[in-house]
């Protein structure tokens, strides 16, 4: 449409100025950087996901003995006392969707830089997914959370959070932070390019 909106103060200009006439901030129609951050936070974020399946997410202490599990090895206990469900659950949510979430925000910022062919309306449907996936990742750290303050029966038993439960929460802001800095316009840009091209 020919305007521009201030980051900053939200007010539109024309198309071509280069600051805003009402707080000065530094117009852009698209984020320069928005790239460059997606991958700065994905790169931590994917960093943050390995210890935090290496290292025990529970550790759990009774009168005689102390066990440590990780995401994986827990959900094989599971699995083993036959909850197939819950197991299923756990694998899904902590291993398959952040999974599932590095490939697609790692898809989308290469897809914008390169022709690759992917319907745009797939790629922004993609997008929304994982913008709406981000807000439900922290699930498995609510349930440490839940059980680390009812089961706290003193020298009898108590389950803690182990070293996993920081480094998966990390991944998972830095994952959704990566998400919210791609900026979805330069997906609907790469047709504009492309159509300017042929014409």
């Amino acid at each position: 449409m020919g305007i521009v909106a201030c980051k900053r103060c939200t007010k539109a200009s024309p198309m071509g100025v280069d600051r805003c006439p009402r707080c000065n901030h530094k117009l852009h129609s698209r984020d320069p950087l928005s790239l460059q951050r997606v991958w700065a936070f994905w790169i931590v974020g994917f960093l943050c996901y390995i210890p935090a399946n290496a290292y025990p997410m529970l550790r759990t202490q009774t009168l005689f003995k102390v066990d440590e599990s990780t995401i994986i090895g827990g959900a094989v206990d599971l699995a083993h006392y036959g909850s197939y469900g819950i197991a299923a659950i756990i694998l899904f949510a902590s291993v398959v969707i952040p999974l599932a979430k590095f490939w697609a925000i790692a898809y989308l910022a290469i897809s914008v830089k390169q022709n690759i062919n992917f319907s745009n309306h797939r790629r922004q449907f993609m997008y929304e997914i994982v913008e709406y996936i981000g807000r439900w990742s922290m699930i498995d750290i609510f349930v440490v959370a839940i059980l680390s303050a009812l089961v706290q029966l003193r020298t009898l038993a108590s389950i803690n959070p182990g070293p996993a439960a920081i480094f998966f929460a990390l991944s998972v802001i830095f994952t959704m932070l990566s998400a919210q800095a791609f900026d979805s316009r330069m997906i609907w840009d790469v047709r504009a390019k492309g159509r300017s091209r042929t014409s």
